[in-house]
């Protein structure tokens, strides 16, 4: 099954790479606005194919990925309309809709290490494309009503726990270590958190309990979060892009 992506920027870029790292190098034929930013990825995985042109691409593709910005959905989809009958063709551009499009998903960029959250939109082609992104991570097929809560959630939801790795990075420089072991500290923990939780299986707040004790100095730092209205800023965050 040959996989045409039509944009190599930020997205198309880590689902590009993802897809080469499980295995899907001989299917991927891709487009980018420039043969530089093609390059970079032909010497890296010399066997996919690329093209500057939108219509090749999808020519040759049974399944088109568009991963454009999404104000030139539009236009890509005028561009290669014409030869898109039998062929399948998703899109991956937030907030962007149209009646070609089949179906509608949702990873993110961590897709370039196989470790997407991706959402994929309920249709009669829904378990396909599943199935494609399955390969760059785990993917949940879900209702319309809820594309834009898994974007805010995974989509965006991976710069906000960015964000508050920066804040833990930050709090460690200022009480004392170097910047590059405060970030190295500040990732395992919070790989450890993840581990911990996806092993046990347990609610986060039951595995809270396991490291707050009467009077110490976790509940401390608990109640300091609980005064700054942490959970809810983190709420009002994931909800703002939904207005």
């Amino acid at each position: 099954m040959k996989i045409a992506v039509i944009g190599a920027g930020n997205m198309g870029g880590a689902l590009i790479k993802g897809w080469a790292k499980a295995g899907l190098t001989a299917d991927l034929i891709i487009t980018a606005q420039t043969q530089e930013t093609l390059n970079r990825y032909t010497q890296v995985y010399p066997g996919i194919a690329s093209t500057l042109d939108n219509v090749v691409a999808a020519a040759e593709a049974d399944i088109v990925v568009l991963a454009v910005k999404p104000w030139l959905i539009q236009q890509v989809i005028a561009q290669i309309e014409h030869i898109l009958k039998d062929k399948l063709l998703v899109s991956v551009a937030a907030g962007t809709r149209h009646e070609r499009i089949d179906v509608y998903a949702m990873p993110n960029i961590a897709a370039e290490f196989g470790e997407s959250m991706t959402f994929v939109e309920e249709s009669e082609k829904a378990e396909t494309v599943s199935q494609l992104f399955g390969k760059v991570g785990q993917c949940r097929i879900v209702p319309q009503r809820l594309m834009a809560a898994g974007m805010m959630m995974a989509g965006c939801g991976i710069a906000y726990v960015m964000r508050f790795l920066r804040a833990m990075m930050e709090g460690g420089v200022e009480m004392g270590f170097y910047p590059d072991d405060a970030k190295q500290i500040s990732m395992q923990t919070m790989l450890g958190a993840l581990a911990y939780l996806h092993e046990t299986k347990l609610h986060p707040e039951a595995a809270i309990d396991k490291v707050t004790t009467p009077g110490g100095t976790t509940i401390k730092g608990l109640n300091e979060l609980d005064h700054a209205a942490f959970s809810s800023a983190v709420i009002r965050c994931l909800k703002a892009g939904l207005k």
